[in-house]
């Protein structure tokens, strides 16, 4: 795109009054119609605009402008600017809505918030030209027209396109992936809790150990051996020998003794 000079239509005034160019010089120089540069000689156009002088603003130069004057088919080039003038980058406003359709932008956005809740209210805003209020209302069902609003899709109303709308969904899944991922990341370095099934299960019991197996009890009964009960439950312990009496000396004298000490003194 080329370059315009400061206030074209008042270039455009000087230029005529104070030069002998060509109403197409003028207008390919001003960025301007020929036949508007012709109005403006004839007082048609630009009426009460004062002229701007090019030359003394630094946008053409004297050796510029006598050779475009001597040429007529000679088109005039803006002069390089000795200061760097950086460009103003102005902050993209709500989208623009026309009177006819802001009507609809209730239901679009009731659309946008049940088929797509991952978006921002900065992105709804964005697509359908709304405010944050008019979004919370309409969430929260306080909105005056709440009976009356029905979801219809954005696309098909005219308030946006559908590359538009993909993209803001795109975004929107990319930020909820990016929250997850570190989210994980945050619980892996804490450290994640046991399950309560886990941390309040009873102790298990520790198992009887038995030496033979049913598979080994069924082989030894297929082979017509009977199954040794102390090969099932293993052996057990041998119980204390009894006292016997043949174990030590008897002596019949004092078993005697004894009996005499028992009878009654009558008897005697």
């Amino acid at each position: 795109m080329s370059r315009l000079p400061l206030m074209p239509k008042a270039t455009a005034v000087w230029l005529v009054d104070n030069t002998s160019l060509t109403f197409d010089q003028i207008a390919n120089f001003c960025q301007l119609h020929e036949l508007e540069v012709k109005g403006i000689a004839d007082g048609d156009v630009a009426q009460g605009i004062k002229g701007m002088d090019p030359l003394s603003s630094g946008q053409l130069t004297r050796d510029e402008l006598e050779k475009a004057q001597s040429n007529p088919a000679y088109q005039l080039k803006l002069a390089e600017s000795k200061v760097d003038i950086p460009e103003v980058k102005t902050k993209r406003g709500p989208r623009y809505t026309p009177v006819s359709r802001r009507q609809d932008r209730p239901d679009a956005i009731s659309w946008l918030i049940r088929n797509h809740p991952e978006l921002t209210d900065s992105q709804v805003i964005k697509l359908v030209g709304t405010t944050k209020p008019t979004i919370h209302a309409i969430r929260e069902r306080t909105h005056w027209n709440s009976p009356n609003i029905k979801p219809v899709d954005p696309v098909t109303l005219g308030l946006c396109k559908q590359t538009e709308l993909d993209a803001a969904v795109q975004k929107a899944a990319a930020r909820l992936d990016r929250e997850r991922k570190l989210a994980e990341a945050e619980a892996r370095k804490s450290g994640t809790l046991l399950p309560v099934s886990e941390t309040v299960a009873p102790a298990a019991e520790p198992e009887v150990e038995v030496e033979a197996t049913a598979a080994e009890i069924e082989e030894q009964l297929d082979r017509g051996k009977p199954a040794n009960v102390e090969s099932v439950f293993g052996k057990s312990e041998p119980a204390p020998p009894e006292p016997s009496d043949e174990d030590g000396d008897f002596d019949p004298d004092s078993v005697f003794a004894k009996l005499k000490e028992l009878k009654p003194e009558s008897e005697e």
